[in-house]
């Protein structure tokens, strides 16, 4: 199981990279206990690996890397209950699949499937729907390896507080190894997508949010057009005039041609000659077409992601939206470097999970993306200064300034959480740089 591997880990987008000191791949529960045991009596701190989509250093270490890749599937499934156990290195594409073949599914999903499960939800990860929170409100329990070695399991009646720390908590109190998920009866969602007028869109805003199970907007900064994303729930016996699912070929061009390839060649048209991109980026937005079709909830939620690009996110008050719309509207033109990508905005319930960026108030999210190889610095700047006038919380596993004194007012639980990571984990175990930016050290209590 354990070896030393002077391989160097790096996420997804480039924006990360560690080289750690012994790779570890554990395939029981066991091992993974045994891989914490091991890097306490070596002095050395110990990070699960996800699959590498945070935009930020969550994950790098110098120590001890677990890659839990091994540490796969559902372990126990109650169909009547809904109730469903999987190992936290199950690739969310995977559970989806699984979930489908027991007559199940997840409440909601984000846009991309090929996170851990763990790492989808120690980061925050959430999907869209006003009525619906993030993925962490699906969770039951969850079992824990402790800086110790120990197992331990959490729910809203065991351990509560541990509970309520874990669910978002960056992997700062102990390796996930499972997580209880209480899934709902298989539905099938008709998806709707259609360009609008951005104006238009936001005049709309709270209807579209509040009249649709699933919605979201896709907003190119230099264009007068926003795609309009409405996902909706259909009865058990479907309808007679939903349109069907989209033949192989049509969903092969829409989303692999259309939506990769061909804008995959317009960004690093973009890169190569940058005073193209405003005219790049408006042909993009005239060019969104309509299509509507039916397909079950987890082939409808994802879209392939092939370019690759930098993101930062924030969670506003979802009253708050129009106006940072608006500034942002009036930043990009006056930017430095031009913005190839659009922007992406999408809505959440409030819930009570201590580091949820949905903690106590409905939210809308605003994600702002620049190509890759393309400056971004400026960009994501001035978006977090629009943000922080409505006291905008950074999605955790995408890039942002903020370090814990900053965060601290954000969250009325921020200390709480605090206190729960220095009972579970006194010596700063599943630390490491980007954890002591965003939560101080462990010894500061």
């Amino acid at each position: 199981m354990r070896h030393t591997d002077p391989r160097v880990w790096r996420n997804w987008a480039g924006t990360a990279a560690a080289t750690p000191a012994r790779w570890c791949r554990p395939r029981s529960e066991a091992e993974i206990a045994a891989a914490v045991k091991d890097a306490a009596a070596a002095g050395l701190p110990v990070r699960a690996l996800g699959r590498g989509h945070s935009f930020t250093a969550a994950a790098a270490t110098a120590g001890v890397a677990l890659d839990l890749s091994g540490w796969t599937g559902i372990t126990a499934a109650d169909t009547r209950t809904g109730l469903v156990t999987a190992r936290s290195g199950t690739m969310l594409r995977a559970l989806g699949a699984e979930l489908g073949g027991l007559g199940l599914a997840m409440a909601n999903l984000g846009d991309i499937d090929v996170q851990t499960l763990a790492g989808a939800l120690s980061t925050g990860t959430h999907g869209t729907g006003a009525r619906l929170g993030g993925l962490a409100t699906q969770v039951e329990a969850l079992e824990l390896v402790l800086a110790d070695g120990s197992v331990v399991t959490c729910s809203a009646s065991s351990r509560p507080d541990l509970f309520a720390a874990a669910r978002v908590g960056l992997g700062a109190l102990g390796v996930i190894t499972a997580v209880t998920l209480r899934c709902v009866p298989s539905f099938t969602l008709l998806a709707d997508e259609r360009p609008m007028p951005v104006d238009e869109v936001l005049e709309q805003f709270d209807t579209l949010a509040e009249t649709n199970d699933h919605f979201e907007f896709y907003w190119f900064p230099y264009g007068r057009k926003a795609l309009v994303k409405r996902n909706n729930r259909l009865s058990p016996d479907g309808s007679a005039s939903a349109p069907g699912a989209l033949p192989g070929w049509r969903r092969y061009w829409e989303f692999e041609v259309m939506e990769n390839a061909a804008f995959g060649t317009l960004c690093r048209a973009g890169r190569a000659a940058p005073r193209l991109i405003p005219a790049l980026n408006r042909f993009s937005s005239a060019a969104l077409s309509s299509r509507s079709y039916t397909d079950v909830s987890h082939r409808v939620f994802v879209t392939p992601r092939r370019v690759r690009f930098a993101e930062s996110e924030y969670a506003v008050p979802r009253e708050s939206l129009v106006h940072v719309i608006a500034e942002l509207r009036r930043a990009v033109p006056r930017l430095p470097d031009p913005v190839m990508f659009p922007v992406e905005v999408r809505v959440a319930a409030a819930d009570d999970i201590w580091l949820s960026t949905a903690y106590g108030r409905p939210s809308a999210y605003v994600a702002v993306h620049q190509y890759t190889g393309l400056p971004y610095r400026d960009y994501f700047d001035r978006f977090e200064a629009i943000v922080a006038e409505v006291a905008g919380r950074p999605h955790w596993g995408k890039l942002h300034s903020l370090d814990a004194g900053r965060l601290r007012p954000l969250y009325p639980r921020f200390d709480d959480f605090r206190r729960v990571r220095a009972e579970a984990d006194p010596e700063g175990r599943f630390g490491n740089a980007y954890l002591t930016r965003v939560f101080g050290s462990t010894h500061d209590l």
